[in-house]
Order: C-alpha cells, then sequence, then structure tokens
C-alpha cells in the first residue's frame, strides 16, 4: 500500500489572464490515483486546453465547483503558474490565503522575480517546490518542465 493513501492533490483552474494550460491531463490523474492520492480538480479547469471535466472524471478525478473548497483541502496543490499572493479586493482573498497552511505546492514559481510571493508561502508554512528552479540534467529529465514548455 502507498504510504499516499488518502492524500489530497488538488489541480485549480488558471487564475492568470488567457492562460490555457492545466497542471494534470486526464492520463496524470491516472497515474496519481494508482500511488493512492485522491485527485480533486477544479471544474472548467481544462478548458482551454480542450480538456472536459468529463474526462478527468473517468480518469478517476472529483470535479470541485467551489474553488475555495478545492484550496483548503489541498494536502498537495499542483498549479502552471504562480498563485497569487495579494488579495485583489478585500473580500476576495489572494490564492496562497485560500490554501491551508502547512500544504504542499508544486508551481512555476520564479523565486527570483517574486520575494514577495516566497515571503507570503513562509508565513503559511507552504512547502513549495518552484518547477522553474529543477536543474536541467538526466537525472531530472522527467521534472524538465521548462524544456516541454519552450517545445510547445
Amino acid at each position: 500500500m502507498s504510504h499516499f493513501w488518502g492524500m489530497r492533490v488538488a489541480i485549480p483552474r488558471e487564475s492568470y489572464a488567457n492562460e490555457r494550460r492545466v497542471a494534470a491531463t486526464p492520463a496524470t490523474v491516472k497515474e496519481l490515483r494508482k500511488l493512492g492520492l485522491t485527485v480533486q480538480i477544479q471544474a472548467g479547469a481544462g478548458e482551454g486546453a480542450s480538456i472536459l471535466d468529463s474526462a478527468y472524471s473517468e480518469a478517476g478525478a472529483e470535479i470541485i465547483s467551489d474553488p475555495a473548497a478545492l484550496w483548503a483541502g489541498a494536502d498537495l496543490l499542483l498549479k502552471v503558474r504562480a498563485p497569487t499572493y495579494k488579495a485583489a479586493a478585500p473580500d476576495q482573498p489572494s490564492e496562497v490565503d485560500l490554501l491551508r497552511e502547512g500544504a504542499a505546492l508544486v508551481s512555476f514559481l520564479w523565486p527570483a522575480q517574486n520575494p514577495e510571493l516566497l515571503e507570503r508561502l513562509k508565513e503559511r508554512k507552504i512547502t513549495a517546490l518552484a518547477m522553474d528552479m529543477v536543474p536541467r540534467i538526466t537525472r531530472a529529465q522527467k521534472l524538465d518542465a521548462l524544456s516541454s514548455m519552450a517545445g510547445v
């Protein structure tokens, strides 16, 4: 049995204007499910990439229509673009504020350009993996998202 059993992986819809990518495909969902992970994806997250919610459901993901609930329930959140860290309005928390304290985040973060984001993640005790900081070496080739995005 996997030690990941029951861990909740969340994939939100990207909030950045005109962002069409999504952090997981139905094939990715199947692989995560094989590891014993629960996968939740925000309704419509794959629309920009022409992936229907039904494809994610068939792969074993649970479709969540409430973004705040998706973020708050995540043990691990997968995202393409860095989360927002400043509230858009007093009644609209930032994405970092929606993520439960102590959760983990995998995303492009560009740490050198975003010190305020890193400080906010630190304050919320978020463990973060910056995909843009993964070394571009043979051993890390499976994680090399920069080359794959450049190829697209």
